[in-house]
């Protein structure tokens, strides 16, 4: 009687890491196409983070799933590359444009 219970919770256990694998295939590969087909800058940058945010998911699951923590430094790397990479863009993005040179009929 407890190895059936033992063997159902595995059963349930694997459904749910199969859901997760396809759940989070789906989110990358959604943000990979924004990424490739996004209309701007900004577009193409959130769905960057958005790509890189379901990576550092998807290690976190695997130390879930595996029961360690020896990732934690990538996932913390990870997270830092983004924030560092968001905010040169936001910078980027916000620097306000030069105005053009006078013409020589303003100049008159």
């Amino acid at each position: 009687m407890i190895a059936d219970a033992v063997a159902a919770d595995a059963a349930v256990a694997d459904s749910l890491v199969a859901v997760a694998i396809v759940l989070l295939s789906v989110a990358a590969l959604v943000a990979l196409y924004r990424v490739i087909a996004g209309p701007s800058l900004v577009d193409r940058v959130i769905a960057s983070d958005v790509l890189l945010t379901t990576l550092i998911i998807v290690v976190g699951t695997e130390m879930a799933i595996n029961g360690h923590t020896r990732t934690i430094p990538l996932m913390v790397a990870l997270a830092a590359v983004g924030i560092f990479g968001s905010v040169a863009v936001a910078r980027f993005v916000s620097r306000p444009v030069p105005e053009s040179s006078p013409t020589q009929e303003e100049e008159l």
